[in-house]
């Protein structure tokens, strides 16, 4: 298996993975998954995000995604190509520069769906070294990961469970609020900061209305999103609406044991260490 992915997210994904006794593959010849594309260059976003499947696939590997965005250019490119011949032999042409070629033989998986799907929730389970106690976390699953649900496949698109499930295994509470489903934001950014920052900032309120500690995300672009938007908000709104947010990744790392500075806890903005008074040896 190969996988993409950035910053803490890379970190606290390689620990993870580590800690699960899974051995992955990190290509360094992948380039953009194309998400910054697709509503530029349709062509470009195909052939970048196809790229990639083909470089995977010429290796025998399934592609492992950290990210929503990611997870969503992949799978979307791998249906268009899957549906349409001609859009798939024009691309396979400019890979054919390369010595690449994409033939559909190469799965895509968000971290989310491996876990739950192929490790499952009791083969997690069996790995906790630690649990949390009284943490009271709010999901943010991001549009990517869910929507369109006939491509990425990940979960129910209007009532999904399986990000819950994999929070309550670790012990934390995965609490029901308002607006759990919407969009951070983040396309709005350096388009429409004002809009942007309403969308988090009616997020963060339910969520904190809910009782939550933390935001959890699956997606490093939606941390970014809540990390950034949440300065914005308190030195230009001077909002009180802040709450931290964490990575999925970083909380189940912690209870697997693993340390901080591995899940790169420093590099979240807000301050998340204050998680560490909700663990508790199993």
């Amino acid at each position: 298996m190969t996988a993409m992915g950035l910053c803490q997210y890379q970190t606290s994904t390689e620990a993870v993975l580590d800690r699960l006794g899974i051995e992955f593959l990190d290509l360094k010849e992948f380039n953009c998954c194309g998400y910054p594309l697709r509503n530029l260059n349709f062509r470009a976003f195909v052939l970048a995000a196809t790229r990639n499947l083909a470089l995977a696939e010429k290796r025998a590997l399934d592609v492992l995604t950290m990210c929503n965005c990611c997870y969503g250019s992949l799978k979307h490119a791998a249906h268009l190509l899957s549906e349409d011949a001609f859009l798939r032999n024009e691309i396979n042409a400019i890979l054919e520069k390369e010595g690449l070629r994409y033939d559909g033989r190469v799965a895509v998986k968000h971290f989310l769906q491996f876990l739950y799907d192929d490790i499952g929730l009791e083969g997690i389970r069996t790995k906790l070294k630690k649990t949390f106690r009284g943490l009271k976390i709010a999901t943010h699953y991001g549009c990517h990961i869910l929507r369109p649900s006939q491509v990425v496949q990940f979960d129910n698109a209007f009532s999904p469970v399986k990000f819950d499930q994999l929070v309550s295994l670790t012990g934390a509470e995965s609490v029901p609020w308002l607006s759990k489903l919407e969009c951070c934001g983040s396309p709005l950014m350096g388009v429409n900061d004002e809009l942007s920052m309403d969308l988090i900032e009616n997020k963060l309120v339910n969520a904190r209305k809910a009782g939550a500690d933390f935001v959890c995300v699956s997606c490093p672009y939606c941390l970014m999103q809540f990390d950034r938007m949440q300065d914005l908000m308190h030195s230009c709104r001077n909002s009180e609406a802040l709450l931290p947010s964490i990575l999925y990744l970083q909380i189940l790392g912690l209870c697997l044991g693993v340390d901080s500075q591995s899940l790169g806890l420093e590099m979240n903005k807000l301050p998340i260490t204050g998680i560490l008074q909700f663990l508790s040896e199993r």
